[in-house]
Order: C-alpha cells, then structure tokens, then sequence
C-alpha cells in the first residue's frame, strides 16, 4: 500500500539543546549493537520472511508444509528459513527424517507481534 510523502518538519533556529543531547548521547547503544540492530531489522524486510514468520508463529511447521502453504518451492523456503536461523528468529528440531521449524523464542513474537499491531494502528 503506498504512501503519501509528508514534508518533514524542521527547526527555524540553530539552538542546541546541550542537556538533552547529552543525556541521550550518554544513552546511546555502542556502534555495533546498533549495526547489530539494523542488520536484524533488514531480516524483516523481506514479505517472504514475514509469511513463513507469521506462518511459525501459528504453528511449528516443516520445510513441505511451509512451501505447500505459501506456493513455493522447498528450495526457496529452505533458503529463507536459513536467513531466518542465522539471524535466530527461528529453531529447528529433527524428528525422523523431518525437521520441524518454530519461532526461536518468545521475543521474536513479541516482535512480530508488535510490529503488526503498528500497522493495525496506521489502517485504523
């Protein structure tokens, strides 16, 4: 769904607010855990990522019926789940021959969780 591009605001001064821009920069995440933060967000981006999740977080699943389900070949679910599992949204666990895949903890629903309940707010 597009969006319509807002100007943004901006200050008609150059006054520096030293006390707030202090406390915030004392605040601030080290570079690498922001980098590290950017680098998981980026793993959201992909509408394929965000079914199989959405997908998981119903039910455990595995590689066949994730592909039955979203249309696509099991080569190209296994290819994103193992996007999914190097960024630890997602686990795995063997049974026989099949493996079965589930959201890895109870944060990655609540982000994911959280994430659908903003967009719920901007339809609204």
């Amino acid at each position: 769904m597009p969006r319509k591009l807002q100007a943004i605001e901006k200050c008609d001064c150059d006054v520096i607010h030293g006390d707030i821009v202090n406390k915030v920069k004392a605040k601030m995440p080290q570079e690498e855990i922001l980098y590290d933060l950017a680098e998981l967000f980026k793993v959201f981006g992909d509408s394929t990522r965000i079914k199989i999740l959405w997908a998981l977080d119903e039910a455990e699943m595995c590689v066949c019926d994730i592909s039955y389900l979203l249309n696509m070949t099991q080569s190209a679910i296994s290819h994103q789940l193992r996007v999914l599992k190097q960024a630890n949204l997602v686990k795995s666990r063997k049974e026989g021959k099949i493996v079965f895949y589930s959201l890895d903890d109870e944060h990655v629903r609540q982000i994911f969780d959280h994430g659908l309940v903003h967009i719920n707010e901007e339809i609204e």
